[in-house]
C-alpha cells in the first residue's frame, strides 16, 4: 500500500510562485511513474507533469512555468509552480503508478487570485 500527501497549496496573486509537495510512503517497488494532476470545478482532471526514470512531460499550458521534481532520500515529489495565472486554479492532486496500479493523494487547493 502507497500513501500519498500533498502540501503547498494556497493563495496566490496572479504572477506569484508556489511549490507543492508529496510526501509519499510504503512500498514503492516496481515505481514506473510519479506525477500531479489537477481539477478546477466543473471540469476533468488533467495531467499537469508526469515524471518516468526516461523523461519528464509537461501539459502544453504549464510548459515553461511548472518544474516538477523529486527526492528520493525525503521521498517527496515536487511541483515547482512559477508565473500562476488564475487559469491554473484547481485541486492539485499527486499520482504514483506501480505497475498495474495508481495511487491517488487527497488533493491540496491552489487559488490564483488578485
Amino acid at each position: 500500500q502507497v500513501q500519498l500527501v500533498e502540501s503547498g497549496g494556497g493563495l496566490v496573486q496572479p504572477g506569484g510562485s508556489l511549490r507543492l509537495a508529496c510526501a509519499f510512503s510504503g512500498s514503492i517497488r516496481g515505481l514506473a511513474a510519479m506525477g500531479w494532476y489537477r481539477q478546477a470545478p466543473g471540469e476533468q482532471r488533467e495531467l499537469v507533469a508526469r515524471m518516468t526514470s526516461a523523461s519528464n512531460r509537461y501539459a502544453d499550458s504549464v510548459k515553461g512555468r511548472f518544474d516538477i521534481s523529486i527526492d528520493n532520500g525525503k521521498k517527496e515529489l515536487y511541483l515547482q509552480m512559477n508565473s500562476l495565472k488564475p487559469e491554473d486554479t484547481a485541486v492539485y492532486y499527486c499520482q504514483a503508478q506501480i505497475g498495474e496500479d495508481v495511487y491517488w493523494g487527497q488533493g491540496t487547493q491552489v487559488t490564483v487570485s488578485s
